[in-house]
């Protein structure tokens, strides 16, 4: 455990051991399907839906995915890119005694890797059943490592904490002001620490979130920023997921004290045969699908 990363609202958050819970929301009748739609959606919506968004899939997300991603594998994207392969934080031998929070961790496994290189991690998520799942993978393991149950909008960590910060598609998408967030990343960073997160390429939000030929011709304007919501039968949201255009990923980079060093388009790999969503083979190799920015706090 790293005691200077856990000051009294950290130990207060911390995930408690339900190894053995068992369905998030078991029993009770069958909600209606969604509504999708665009429209505004602010900091505390955004937040309140995709925590009880991951909370209520979590489950079903770990049993889809949770082959692919591994127990202590490092996949920055559905592309199946790896950090064994990448190289974004950095030399490999050089993770060994690092401090590095990891933002939107889910079950964990970006951390459980960063432990097994000698790193220091801590892993934060929004969603308890996420973070339920990092301890079930975790049980019985040699390596441990603190769980934060916390809004990445709001770190509970002391300035200067960390020495490197990193996310694999968790919290950035999902969030109405992402300049606070990598606000408080540069706070809990130490000068000179890297900030690196990978996201939805900003391209495929001109397109359906269909794997096939039907999602390969524009249905909407790359310009629109209004967000993607989900919502209940009283017009509550129940997810939601925000665009930025790349100009607007940079200069959010650059507005909150980064200096962008490189943005990788990991391309789609011939070994990779899974469709993920709106991820796909076919889709892979001809529009890019995920973007990952290095960003370095000076």
């Amino acid at each position: 455990m790293i005691q200077e990363h856990e000051p009294e609202t950290v130990r207060e958050t911390a995930c408690e051991p339900v190894l053995d819970a068992g369905p998030a929301d078991p029993g009770g009748e069958t909600e209606a399907e969604p509504e999708a739609t665009r429209r505004d959606s602010g900091a505390t919506e955004s937040s309140r839906a995709n925590r009880g968004w991951w909370d209520r899939n979590a489950d079903d997300y770990q049993i889809e995915h949770g082959t692919f991603l591994g127990d202590d594998r490092f996949v920055w994207c559905p592309e199946g890119l790896d950090e064994v392969e990448a190289g974004l934080l950095g030399p490999q031998e050089s993770l060994r005694g690092l401090d590095i929070l990891e933002i939107g961790a889910g079950a964990a496994q970006c951390s459980r890797w960063l432990a097994a290189q000698g790193a220091r991690p801590v892993a934060l998520d929004l969603s308890h059943r996420q973070l339920q799942h990092a301890l079930r993978i975790g049980e019985g393991r040699s390596l441990s490592f603190p769980l934060v149950e916390a809004d990445a909008g709001a770190l509970p960590f002391r300035d200067g904490s960390f020495d490197l910060a990193c996310s694999a598609y968790g919290a950035i998408p999902f969030v109405a002001d992402p300049v606070a967030v990598f606000r408080e990343v540069r706070r809990v960073l130490r000068p000179g620490g890297r900030w690196v997160f990978s996201v939805t390429h900003p391209v495929r939000w001109a397109f359906p979130d269909e794997p096939g030929p039907e999602g390969l011709s524009v249905a909407a304007s790359y310009f629109d920023r209004t967000p993607y919501v989900e919502q209940d039968e009283e017009g509550r949201a129940v997810y939601v997921e925000h665009h930025r255009t790349v100009g607007d990923r940079v200069r959010d980079v650059v507005g909150a004290g980064f200096r962008l060093i490189d943005l990788v388009e990991p391309e789609w790999p011939a070994w990779n045969t899974q469709e993920w969503g709106g991820w796909s083979p076919l889709r892979g190799n001809l529009i890019p699908g995920t973007a990952i920015f290095v960003c370095v706090r000076d």
